[in-house]
């Protein structure tokens, strides 16, 4: 639960880094990690008063409200680092106990001192896209490291018929990854509105453009690298470019979502399934043999044999389920798997289902009359 903790805390970190972003509140307090060298706002009012009288007004980046909402960026994230302090301090002591390695909580201190540096320079540097930019990196990739870890604290069945998913699921993953950097450059360079038309951008598909000083990294917020005005171009490709990428995106991530085992939609959530044997397929007569599964119940309830029917080649394997097959049984119902409860020759229960090769069809679970109730019954 503390790391799941972790991981919402910092999601709702990175939100409202994005909020203070878009509230224009980045400088509302100008040093770091204290404000106007206070611990709060209110402690640093004659200061911030100073402040917005030489801009002019409440108008410009500094203001009370606005250094409230970058302070309160810091509270979270400063809470966040004392969490994965003792997360990572709880992995060491308790390594034994958990059974697993403490190296990646260890990694994610590491990652948060980086981007506790990133936010710093954030604001001594006065905003610049690059920086900006990384720090939005550091904090999605504090998010996703610790939702890795919160997943390590529960158990998953293998799925070996998902290991030819890996590739494209990386490759997905570097592509959303590279999306969520552009739509950073964009928001650090205020680019949002450079095209106010969609999907086209100014009425045109390809825009007039300026990529050699849209993306040059070394540079203060506006300008070019040689120290002029960004021009407006530039702003159009920085807004232009994560529009057409987002193309891309769709095409990697709907990769391995179609390619998704269909036998994921067979694992309940309350067990989990472990293979014990797995044998070839073999054909009898030119078809494939039914595919035979065995679901052996963590209580004295016996053995119960999952007869899938499908298309394809089959596989023999036999798998044990750790946490009850009541589950198991309800869930192939409740996903639209026809099915009966049979007795076998040797006393024992089964469950007959069929399961076609490209999803269950509708209606079978009326013709074969399985049912919740009826899967019970067989288990009584």
């Amino acid at each position: 639960m503390l790391v799941a903790a972790a991981a919402l805390l910092a999601l709702v970190v990175v939100v409202v880094g994005a909020f203070v972003r878009l509230s224009d509140a980045g400088l509302g307090c100008p040093d770091w990690p204290g404000c106007y060298g206070k611990p709060a706002p209110i402690l640093a009012k004659a200061a911030i008063a100073r402040a917005v009288a030489r801009q002019g007004g409440e108008h410009g980046p500094v203001s009370l409200g606005k250094a409230w909402k970058e302070m309160d960026h810091r509270y979270l994230a400063g809470t966040l680092g004392l969490l994965i302090l003792a997360i990572a301090l709880l992995s060491w002591l308790r390594r034994r106990a958990l059974g697993q390695s403490p190296w990646l909580a260890t990694v994610i201190v590491f990652v948060v001192a980086l981007q506790a540096a990133l936010g710093m320079w954030t604001v001594t540097l006065l905003l610049r896209p690059a920086i900006v930019t990384a720090h939005l990196a550091g904090g999605m990739t504090t998010f996703a490291l610790l939702l890795w870890l919160a997943l390590r604290q529960w158990s998953f069945g293998p799925a070996p018929e998902a290991r030819s998913l890996r590739a494209p699921a990386a490759l997905a993953l570097c592509v959303v990854a590279t999306q969520i950097l552009l739509g950073g450059w964009v928001s650090a360079n205020y680019a949002a509105l450079a095209c106010t038309d969609w999907p086209l951008c100014m009425g045109r598909v390809v825009p007039p453009m300026d990529f050699s000083h849209a993306f040059h990294l070394m540079r203060e917020l506006g300008g070019t690298g040689d120290g002029a005005m960004l021009p407006f171009p530039a702003l159009t490709a920085i807004h232009w470019t994560p529009r057409t990428f987002a193309l891309l995106v769709a095409r990697a991530s709907g990769w391995p979502a179609y390619g998704a085992p269909r036998g994921a939609a067979l694992r309940p959530l309350g067990g989990r399934l472990v293979p014990r044997t797995v044998a070839g397929g073999e054909r009898d007569g030119g078809k494939p043999r039914t595919q035979k599964v065995g679901v052996e119940t963590g209580d004295d309830l016996g053995l119960f044999k999952v007869v899938l029917r499908r298309q394809a080649r089959p596989v023999r394997t036999l798998m044990r389920l750790e946490d009850g097959g009541v589950e198991l049984l309800h869930h192939l119902v409740g996903v639209g798997v026809g099915g009966r409860v049979v007795q076998l020759h040797d006393g024992e229960p089964a469950f007959d289902a069929v399961l076609h090769e490209r999803g269950s069809r509708s209606g079978s679970r009326g013709r074969s009359g399985g049912t919740p109730g009826a899967c019970s019954r067989g288990h009584a």
